[in-house]
């Protein structure tokens, strides 16, 4: 089945093979297109985007890059998240940067699951 375009949001059509719907092969499960994400756990409280894409940066092109702040101390929750233009170059960054040293702490780095991304007001104003 072809992708769609809706709301600037690419939803992709996946066959979902449990055993829950071998019984009916037309049924489908749909997730946005998040294969490119990155969620970045452990960073410091003064990690910036511009330092978080930076030193991503060297893998590929940076397409977005989202730090999630306390908005009563104005500094990051230690944690944000990366997309990238290509899902190879973030599988090669999650290879590298994974345990490796940012700004004096040590990252952890996996791979977004689709629909668990944080909305943005944006998205929110759009339903």
């Amino acid at each position: 089945m072809a992708a769609s375009n809706l709301g600037g949001s690419v939803l992709k059509y996946v066959y979902h093979s449990s055993s829950l719907y071998n019984k009916n092969p037309g049924q489908l499960f749909f997730f946005r297109g998040f294969a490119s994400t990155l969620f970045v756990k452990g960073i410091s409280f003064s990690t910036t985007e511009d330092v978080l894409a930076n030193s991503f940066s060297q893998f590929g092109k940076v397409v977005e890059v989202k730090v999630m702040m306390d908005k009563v101390r104005n500094r990051s929750k230690g944690y944000g998240y990366v997309t990238f233009a290509e899902e190879d170059e973030a599988r090669k960054a999650l290879i590298v940067m994974n345990g490796q040293l940012l700004d004096g702490r040590v990252i952890f780095v996996d791979k977004v699951r689709p629909g668990s991304l944080p909305r943005t007001p944006s998205q929110a104003a759009d339903e």
